[in-house]
């Protein structure tokens, strides 16, 4: 039996698979299609397919979530509206590279050493801050709103060194920082221009960016990483639909199980402390890198075994980490009635 035009073990494998890609998202602001391409290409889809599907799965995952962190109020307009343009430049030139590449026979291997230098390094320099501490974190939960002024003590000291150059125009975005314009344009082009190259959100480099680099509160650069990936991934996944690049029997069951997951996600990043979504966005994207590393030495070495095992640690990366959201919400919603009734006591 088939539905989708797949068959039903195939099906419950990415609807299940879409879920916990929807509490990534919607708890990270990314999660995605990195994981998502990388699985599609190790399940032997064409690269052009496994990243234009890849992208049309992010629109609409975005879509959902975005809504919800808009109505935690985590989500600058104006930042992300800014941030659109450099991204829409940067994704036309990322997807005519891949276009290219795929034409010398070379798209997957690029694609995938990309994937694993990338997401090994920010993966690293995200977990390391994230466990000194490095006087970076914001002071408990993961309750800011756009409008409210940030603590000048919870801003790196590298988007303080940032902010510190005035180079005109300059403009005032959440928390009342103040940053040039060409440093949110240059992030949102470097960013625009993996998504249409790794056919990804970007949101895992440009959520730690918004943060390190400029200086945005987490919750509001997830929230705002989620309404830009609205317009990246619907710009490039028109654009890779358009070369027949977008299969839909692969991103609908995706969707179908994202819809829910993405919906807990993003409400989870109101409960969850700051410090543990750092620590788990970084361990995720060390899992990824693994696991795409894995598949790299399998294509190069002609053992499929490991193609095998890289598929296998991609959904266990995205069943730990969006399960470790999952628990670590409700331990933190469990004790706040207890910490309430203690106190009354």
């Amino acid at each position: 039996m088939e539905l989708f035009g797949i068959g039903l073990p195939l099906l419950a494998l990415f609807v299940s698979f879409g879920f916990m890609i929807g509490v990534l998202f919607g708890f990270f602001g990314m999660g995605g299609s990195f994981l998502v391409t990388p699985a599609l290409l190790v399940m032997g889809y064409p690269a052009r397919v496994a990243v234009g599907s890849g992208m049309a799965f992010v629109f609409g995952t975005a879509v959902i979530a975005t809504l919800k962190h808009h109505d935690l109020g985590q989500v600058d307009y104006k930042l992300g509206g800014l941030m659109i343009v450099g991204t829409s430049i940067g994704i036309e030139v990322g997807r005519i590279g891949v276009f290219h590449l795929e034409e010398l026979g070379l798209a997957s291997g690029v694609i995938g050493v990309t994937y694993v230098v990338l997401l090994g390094a920010i993966g690293l320099f995200v977990t390391r801050n994230a466990l000194t501490n490095d006087g970076e974190d914001s002071g408990g939960g993961h309750h800011d709103a756009a409008d409210e002024e940030i603590d000048p003590d919870a801003i790196p000291d590298i988007a303080k060194k940032i902010q510190s150059y005035h180079i005109p125009p300059m403009m005032t975005i959440a928390g009342g920082i103040k940053v040039s314009l060409w440093i949110v344009l240059g992030v949102a082009f470097a960013t625009g221009l993996l998504s249409g190259f790794l056919g990804v959100g970007g949101g895992f480099i440009r959520m730690p960016a918004m943060f390190y680099l400029i200086g945005v509160p987490v919750p509001v650069a997830v929230g705002t990483d989620l309404f830009e990936i609205v317009f990246s991934g619907g710009i490039g996944s028109y654009l890779y639909g358009m070369e027949g690049g977008v299969d839909l029997s692969i991103v609908a069951p995706l969707l179908a199980g994202s819809a829910l997951g993405a919906r807990i996600g993003s409400a989870a990043t109101s409960i969850a402390d700051e410090g543990d979504i750092k620590i788990y966005f970084g361990l995720m994207l060390l899992g990824g890198s693994v696991a795409v590393a894995f598949r790299q030495a399998g294509n190069y070495l002609g053992i499929e075994a490991l193609s095998t095992v890289s598929f296998a640690m991609i959904m266990l990366s995205a069943l730990l980490v969006s399960g470790a959201v999952i628990y670590s919400t409700i331990t933190t919603m469990r004790a706040e009635p207890d910490a309430t009734h203690r106190a009354a006591d």
